[in-house]
Order: C-alpha cells, then sequence, then structure tokens
C-alpha cells in the first residue's frame, strides 16, 4: 500500500501538505503525524479523499519511541513510500539569553526527529521495488543571517545539509530527498518569529503545501538534491 507520513500536519504548511497530498489520490494511506489530536480531526475533515487517513498524537521529541511508531506504520500497510518532515519548533532569542535547554529543544524537533524518521522510514524505503520520497522543509532562515533568531537558524541550516547529504547517500536505494526552503508564510510559527506581520501579505500555508505536492508526486524526477527556495516576491 503506498503509503505516505507527514509530520506537523496539524497546522500551517503541514496541514495544507496533507490536504494537497490527500486530493492528489497518489497515496493509499495517510500517517497525519501532530501533537494535537483536535488539530489533527480538524486537518481529517478537511481532507477529501478515498484514502485511508490515519492520526497519530505524537511529540517528535519523543526520540526514543520513534522506531516503533515508523515500525507500526509499516506493518499495517506493507510499505513506506514517502516521508514529509515538516513539523518545526521554535524559541527566537538573542545570544546571551539562548538557553541550552532551547536550542535543544529545538534541534529535537527540527534536527533529530527528522533524522531518526529518514533513519528509520530509508529500513523499509530502500526494499521499494519502486523507490520513495523523502521533503524536509527548512527555511530562509537557514542560509541567510538571522540575528535574533539563532536556534532555528541554525537548526535550519542542519536540515539543508543533511538533505543534500542524503539525496547523495540514499540515491542506490531509488530514494529521492527534497529540500524546500520557504520564506515567509504565515504559520504560528512565523507569528512567534515575526509577531507584528501582517500575514495577510505574505506567502499562504496552502501555497507552499501544492509545492509539496508537486515534489512528492510520481512524475517529479529531476528537483532532488537540492535547496529549493520557495518564496512570494511582495
Amino acid at each position: 500500500m503506498r503509503t505516505c507520513i507527514i509530520t506537523g500536519a496539524g497546522s500551517g504548511i503541514g496541514r495544507a501538505a496533507a490536504i494537497a497530498v490527500a486530493a492528489a489520490g497518489e497515496y493509499e494511506y495517510l500517517a497525519l503525524i501532530g501533537r494535537s489530536m483536535d488539530k489533527l480531526e480538524e486537518t481529517k475533515s478537511r481532507m477529501q479523499t478515498a484514502s485511508q487517513v490515519e492520526l497519530f498524537a505524537f511529540d517528535l521529541a519523543d526520540l526514543e519511541a520513534i522506531p516503533a511508531l515508523v515500525k507500526d506504520i509499516y506493518e499495517k500497510t506493507g510499505e513506506i513510500t514517502c516521508l514529509l518532515n515538516i513539523a518545526g519548533y521554535t524559541d527566537p532569542q538573542p545570544l546571551l539569553t539562548t538557553s541550552l535547554e532551547s536550542m535543544r529543544l529545538t534541534y529535537e524537533t527540527n534536527v533529530f526527529a527528522p533524522f531518526m524518521l529518514i533513519r528509520e522510514c530509508a529500513r523499509y524505503m530502500r526494499l521499494n521495488r519502486d523507490g520513495a520520497k523523502i521533503l524536509n522543509v527548512a527555511s530562509t532562515a537557514g542560509i541567510t543571517p538571522r540575528p535574533g533568531w539563532l536556534s532555528y537558524a541554525s537548526s535550519k541550516a542542519a536540515v539543508v545539509s543533511m538533505s543534500e547529504t542524503l539525496a547523495e547517500e540514499l540515491a542506490e536505494y531509488g530514494i529521492r530527498v527534497y529540500c524546500i526552503s520557504p520564506g515567509r508564510c504565515a504559520t504560528a510559527l512565523r507569528r512567534k518569529l515575526a509577531p507584528n506581520e501582517d500575514q495577510s501579505k505574505i506567502m499562504q500555508p496552502e501555497d507552499v503545501g501544492r509545492i509539496i505536492c508537486t515534489l512528492v508526486s510520481r512524475s517529479e524526477h529531476c528537483l532532488d538534491g537540492q535547496n529549493i527556495i520557495v518564496r512570494k516576491k511582495l
């Protein structure tokens, strides 16, 4: 059963991607992961799909539990076809007030959890005859200086590097790795970074969700292995 795992599916870009991927109908089973079951239920209610949709209320900071989660999904479906690492966390602070705990939590959610999910999914993806796809959501904050956003910006830089490395490493298994770096996008995370911004004038989650859906479609085979900038010109 063609299976797509989507993290951060309870809101923002993750919700928009889930809705777009469901509408495209290329995956028979969609595993939506988020911390809030209520928000996941809201996402599911907006999806128009014939696919089977299962919700997993799960905190990605619980790194040790990720292998069991992926194994559970695999045993239910017999295949892991696609992984969308969209969940993110930020606590924007300048250097002198950034705590080790804040840095640790940011990296657990933005770097270590995607790493664990990729590693565990790849164990099963490499068995697929038709290959598989992994897409990681980074940020333009990871490729340009962002004073005051040290933990977030550096974690997203790590996502870009990890994606480019794994695109080469996993190619032998037919696994394509994509990385996108959205610019300003109207999400709850963005409101923490720029609380005074008018979000009606910037890129919307649905814009990014449509691009993600295109990248993980069966027909796309040219854009993996690079950091794709997604930005709305004002």
